[in-house]
């Protein structure tokens, strides 16, 4: 994902009142803003997998917060996601939060803590896909690795001496020593300690995705159940100009004018 491309906000909420302020109080703050009247709506026009965060109303008619947020889930998309609602309603905030949703929001709030939240949000999702774009970079040197240099590298990495690499692997010595110096070659690393910090990064990495996955799986089986899962979302911002913005009723949306 290029990191040029600006944060979005996107807000979901069936009530209009409550849209249009919200859409006001974003573009005054000179975020860019995009909203929708439903989930439905929502879904499927918004790009799910744009940097930013998702502003969701909890409690809608037809898809819910919960389901929104499933949905967002199944498809892949690590959106953060802020909830509103109008009533302080614990079993789904600790589920929405279990999930991974990013803030937990009771109306009526104070704009600056929303304002915060979604500041925090973008934040984590931008730190986020920075990390995810260096253990992409990591994973495709790591793939340039035959698997006994792979192995090799673990092994080194987890802090065992060429000897006892080479009794564990059942190699020579010398042979150790030279996938070792391949390994170092082919991964860019000048030292041990740049070796054994892109190691534990490609580890973090898979058990982040492994958890994606399963967050996807459980979406999957809840939603085939009919049940409405929690998962956490971003708030996104909508698309504003520097003192200039149309709106299209269609889309419900402010875009940035030229």
């Amino acid at each position: 994902m290029n990191s040029s491309i600006e944060p979005i906000i996107y807000v979901v909420d069936d009530d209009e009142k409550m849209r249009e302020s919200l859409l006001d109080l974003f573009i005054v703050a000179n975020k860019r803003v995009s909203a929708f009247s439903s989930g439905a709506e929502f879904l499927e026009m918004a790009d799910a997998h744009a940097p930013g965060c998702a502003v969701v109303d909890l409690q809608m008619p037809g898809s819910t917060g919960l389901e929104v947020q499933s949905r967002l889930i199944s498809m892949g998309s690590n959106m953060p996601v802020i909830f509103l609602t109008g009533q302080a309603d614990v079993p789904a905030s600790v589920t929405a939060m279990k999930a991974g949703a990013t803030d937990f929001i009771t109306k009526p709030f104070v704009n600056q803590d929303l304002l915060d939240a979604v500041d925090h949000a973008i934040q984590l999702d931008g730190e986020r896909r920075k990390i995810d774009a260096g253990c992409e970079q990591l994973r495709e040197l790591a793939g340039t690795l035959t698997p006994r240099e792979q192995e090799v590298m673990y092994a080194v990495a987890s802090g065992l001496m060429n000897k006892q690499v080479a009794f564990q692997l059942g190699l020579a010595e010398m042979t150790v020593k030279l996938h070792r110096m391949s390994v170092m070659r082919k991964m860019h690393s000048r030292s041990l300690a740049d070796l054994v910090r892109k190691v534990e990064c490609l580890q973090k990495a898979s058990l982040a995705n492994d958890y994606r996955a399963r967050l996807r799986l459980q979406a999957e089986l809840l939603r085939a159940r009919n049940c409405p899962l929690v998962t956490g979302f971003e708030t996104m911002r909508v698309e504003i100009g520097e003192n200039k913005r149309s709106v299209s009723p269609d889309t419900r949306r402010i875009v940035r004018s030229s």
